[in-house]
């Protein structure tokens, strides 16, 4: 019975931390860097995929306004709405266990991130549920937002989980853009686009900027304070973040909350805006995640929630709460763990993380495509 015993008590620890945490934290002002060899990584190997990374720099312009307008030139009535900012060159940070083991280019040099922007977002939805701003990701978005922005049949039944999925098929104008002129159909005219059939809420899955943005208004009136400070308070300033980020909405997104003018942000740079950063915060945003929600014994967010944004979505087995899932789908990166989730954004901007192997790798300015290639060049060195 005692063996029996024991057994079971060995299980249960074993489940219960099903992957080993990281134990090192980087202080304010220090971030250990250790030798490759010294974390059983092959070093030739990691330099080689640094090497890939710097030879394989996104093709577009440095000039990240031209940048933009040329990407989106096909959405009718697209236009630069927010501030922009001229990019540096490739750069990047690999985290294991927490050490810095390779970094390239400039760290600390602030730049836009697009729609890494959006994974940021998700974090102050996580927040607001488990500070009990929300009773629940299915509740109805309109049982908390009281203007007309989700009134009618369909816009009434959309809920903070399919915002968060980006499947909710919202239909209206928000900031001056409308959802149907974003990403829209290669093929049909403005007619088809705007008149379209609306989807039921949680089947399709859509990128759509206007209603991410659209979320980023939503939590704006549920916390009644700029998100950026809600994650500032509550994430950024307690991983020891720099205080060079910054975080934009639209010029003309300005609100009256409580008698106070704020701004709505945006949830990536698609019009400009969204989150400037350096590749070493977004790195402790990432080693957060690595660690459940958890730094250096503080819990900031709950393991519940993070679980939660983890999960795919129906319409989308490799999209959670506005977190990448590397799952069999179309987005599957061949050769590598499917417990693998990453933020991604336009010019070739990622976070990725692997819980399981305590891996965190930012890498910014590659070409998209080859973000595949470049991971297995860096798991080959593991």
């Amino acid at each position: 019975m005692k063996v029996l015993f024991k057994i079971i008590l060995f299980s249960i620890a074993l489940n219960s931390n099903l992957y080993a945490q990281t134990s090192y934290y980087p202080t304010l002002d220090t971030w250990e860097v250790k030798n490759p060899k010294d974390l059983k990584i092959d070093e030739a190997k990691l330099d080689e995929a640094v090497n890939f990374a710097l030879e394989n720099e996104y093709s577009g312009s440095r000039d990240l306004r031209i940048a933009i307008l040329e990407g989106f030139k096909k959405e009718p009535f697209h236009e630069i709405t927010g501030p922009t900012k001229k990019r540096g060159g490739p750069a990047g940070v690999i985290l294991k266990d927490g050490y810095i083991v390779a970094q390239w280019g400039d760290p600390k040099r602030v730049d836009m991130t697009f729609s890494v922007t959006k994974s940021f977002l998700s974090t102050t939805a996580l927040l607001a549920k488990d500070q009990g701003l929300l009773s629940n990701f299915s509740d109805p978005v309109k049982d908390y937002i009281w203007d007309k922005t989700f009134e009618g049949k369909h816009n009434s039944e959309i809920t903070w989980e399919h915002l968060l999925q980006q499947n909710s098929d919202w239909s209206g104008e928000l900031w001056g853009g409308y959802d149907w002129a974003d990403r829209p159909p290669s093929e049909g005219n403005i007619d088809d686009w705007e008149h379209r059939k609306l989807n039921t809420p949680g089947t399709i899955f859509e990128y759509n900027d206007v209603r991410v943005n659209l979320l980023a208004y939503s939590l704006l009136q549920v916390w009644r304070k700029p998100v950026s400070q809600v994650l500032k308070e509550n994430i950024m300033d307690p991983i020891g973040a720099s205080s060079t980020w910054r975080w934009f909405g639209p010029d003309s997104a300005w609100v009256n909350i409580d008698g106070l003018k704020m701004q709505s942000v945006t949830g990536g740079g698609h019009s400009g805006g969204g989150m400037f950063i350096n590749t070493l915060d977004m790195a402790r945003f990432g080693l957060l995640f690595e660690n459940d929600g958890k730094w250096n014994g503080n819990e900031l967010i709950s393991e519940g929630s993070i679980k939660k944004a983890m999960q795919s979505s129906i319409p989308n087995p490799n999209y959670g709460y506005m977190w990448w899932l590397n799952n069999n789908g179309d987005r599957h990166w061949k050769g590598l763990s499917e417990n693998i989730f990453y933020a991604a954004g336009f010019g070739g901007n990622f976070i990725v993380i692997d819980q399981e192997k305590n891996l965190v790798v930012v890498t910014r300015w590659l070409e998209p495509s080859q973000i595949e290639t470049f991971m297995n060049k860096v798991y080959n060195a593991l």
